[in-house]
């Protein structure tokens, strides 16, 4: 008897536990209040100052973006550009008619450029195919002049030094020049009618010369017999700033 006492006392006590845990319906005459719903509008996710880079692509709201190629490095930069340095305003009409720099091509005009040549600072340059003749300066400069050269058939090359020079030089016509002209004067004193100009410069034992031109307007052409023309107002400048025994180096 006491055997089948002590289960049923356990199941009693469980029993009675269950019960003193389980919640209290409530009665039922009291209606239930539904919960209380708030409607909140959605906000859009807060974005930290995230910076750009990697951080931005994850981030971002434009998805990822095109990589853009930096430009090269300019491994040849544009050379520096020439350095007008024209006659002034006001030129003597005996050395040169009014206006004639504006109607020079501006190529032809005196003017300082970035030179790469191998002759030393202080030789002339005669380059015969492109009307120009250089003054080697230092630091990779040079001054620039417009000149007239030889016509076809009378053009030459060579390397020759300033034997002498002469203002307002006398000009004597060489007796082949004669030959081909007979109307040529056989001399004629130096002034501004003189095809020679203001100022010569000559080269070696030669007939040849760097001249000054009583013609500006042929600055830029093939037109001489051999010499070298330069407006007036340039050979006066070339003159000033060279000596006897310069070297010419002529192309």
């Amino acid at each position: 008897m006491q055997r089948l006492l002590v289960p049923a006392l356990v199941i009693l006590s469980v029993g009675t536990a269950a019960a003193q845990t389980a919640p209290k319906s409530a009665p039922m005459s009291a209606p239930m209040t539904p919960p209380m719903v708030v409607m909140v509008p959605a906000q859009p996710p807060m974005r930290a100052a995230l910076g750009g880079g990697f951080i931005e692509f994850l981030f971002g709201e434009r998805g990822p973006q095109p990589r853009v190629a930096s430009p090269p490095p300019n491994l040849y930069p544009a050379p520096p550009q020439p350095t007008y340095i024209n006659a002034p305003t006001q030129i003597d009409p005996m050395l040169e008619p009014p206006s004639t720099a504006q109607q020079m091509d501006p190529r032809y005009l005196r003017q300082e450029v970035a030179y790469a040549g191998k002759e030393e600072p202080g030789t002339i340059v005669i380059d015969t195919p492109n009307h120009f003749l250089y003054l080697v300066e230092h630091d990779g400069k040079a001054m620039r002049y417009g000149i007239g050269v030889a016509r076809p058939g009378f053009t030459w090359a060579g390397t020759h030094a300033i034997s002498a020079k002469k203002e307002w030089p006398d000009w004597v016509p060489p007796k082949e020049m004669i030959e081909r002209q007979p109307g040529l004067p056989h001399f004629m004193t130096g002034g501004p009618n003189n095809p020679l100009g203001a100022r010569a410069m000559y080269l070696g034992s030669t007939l040849y010369r760097i001249h000054g031109s009583n013609e500006p307007w042929t600055i830029g052409h093939n037109v001489s017999s051999g010499c070298i023309r330069m407006r007036n107002v340039d050979v006066i400048d070339l003159y000033d700033r060279v000596k006897v025994g310069t070297k010419v180096v002529v192309l």
